[in-house]
Parts: C-alpha cells; structure tokens; sequence
C-alpha cells in the first residue's frame, strides 16, 4: 500500500541545507543525492511528502542495527567512471549513505537520491543488500501528478535487481503505464546507487 501523503508546509523541507532540486531542476540534470542531501520545493509545487529521511531509514533498519553514515569524495575521473556503469551522469562528486549493522554484521546500505521525474521532483530511498543487489525503493516525495506515483506492486520487481543489464526498462523491469517518466526516472537512479555503491565496494 502507499503509504499515508503528507503535504509540503510553506516552509521548504530541507535535508541537508541548501537546494540542490532547484538547481537540478534549472540545469534539467540529475543525480544521487546520498546521506539527506537536499530537497527543498515549496508548497506551491504540489510536491506531497510521503516519509523523512528518518523515517524512511527507521523503515532500512529496525531499531537493533546500528547505523553509520559515510561519506565518499570523488575525484572527477571517478564520477565519470560512475557515471558511464550507471547510464546517466552524477551530478557532483561528494555523496553520503547509510550502513547498517547488527552484532558488526552489516545488513544493508542506505542511499538517497534526488531527480527530475517529468518537470517536478522525485526522492527515493534505495536500500542495498549486503550482497550489492536492491533491497527495496521507498518513495520520500513526489511532486509530479497523482497519476504518475510508482506504486510498491510495481517498485516490488526491483527487489533483488543488481548492476547489470537486466536492471533496464523493457528488460528486466517493466514499464509503468501512463507514467515512462517516472519508471525511467527511478530506473536510472537504482543504477546511479548500484553504480556507487559498486565503486565504493572497491575502493582500497
């Protein structure tokens, strides 16, 4: 079921500080927002909030794991090494996510990521199985039409999904009838998070 929407205030939900869905939005690029970077759209914009970054980490990791927040600093030869095994391009080259852990067991990654979706934006919580392959896709906010929302039925196919090409639309995942904006959207940001999180799997 989708969870219970809340609508935006008139004040701007902020994840980290600044506005950098607003910058997307002029730039028409997108990228991983990990570790509550931001997501600041004014009530205007019809965006409706469906869980905060807390909540949705609450939702990744019961309250018997531990979880520690990492950060990763991209040299810009990495970000276009990231960019071209995702499909699409990073936009920046400082990004944060989520480890959680249980009797220094890690159970799962946490990763955040802002987009455009159609002209409005998106944010999503993608969480990573210890095994690198998608656990499960929360939706934080939505801002586009009703119409166009990712229900869980259809986010349950990426469970289970790794870095590869059956992780694409008309392959592996199906499309989303009347929304391709939408399925292209998270598609392609599941890849951006299996991308990074493959990179910093590898670091030294």
């Amino acid at each position: 079921m989708t969870p219970p929407e809340r609508e935006w205030t008139g004040s701007m939900w902020d994840w980290a500080g600044f506005s950098s869905v607003a910058r997307r939005s002029r730039s028409g690029r997108s990228g991983v927002l990990l570790a509550a970077l931001l997501v600041a759209v004014p009530s205007a914009a019809g965006a409706k909030v469906y869980m905060t970054q807390e909540e949705a980490l609450r939702v990744a990791f019961p309250a018997a794991v531990q979880v520690e927040r990492k950060t990763l600093y991209l040299s810009e030869a990495d970000a276009q090494k990231i960019g071209k095994e995702a499909g699409s391009p990073l936009n920046g080259r400082v990004f944060s996510y989520y480890v959680g852990k249980k009797d220094s067991t890690i159970v799962g990654y946490a990763y955040f990521d802002s987009h455009i979706v159609r002209t409005l934006p998106e944010a999503i919580m993608v969480l990573v199985q210890p095994d690198g392959r998608i656990g499960r896709i929360e939706i934080l906010s939505f801002a586009e039409p009703e119409d166009y929302f990712p229900r869980d039925a259809w986010r349950q196919q990426f469970v289970g999904k790794g870095l590869d090409p059956d992780l694409a639309l008309r392959r592996g995942i199906r499309g989303l009838t009347g929304a391709s904006l939408t399925a292209e959207a998270i598609t392609a940001a599941c890849r951006r998070v299996l991308a990074l999180h493959h990179f910093a799997g590898t670091r030294p």
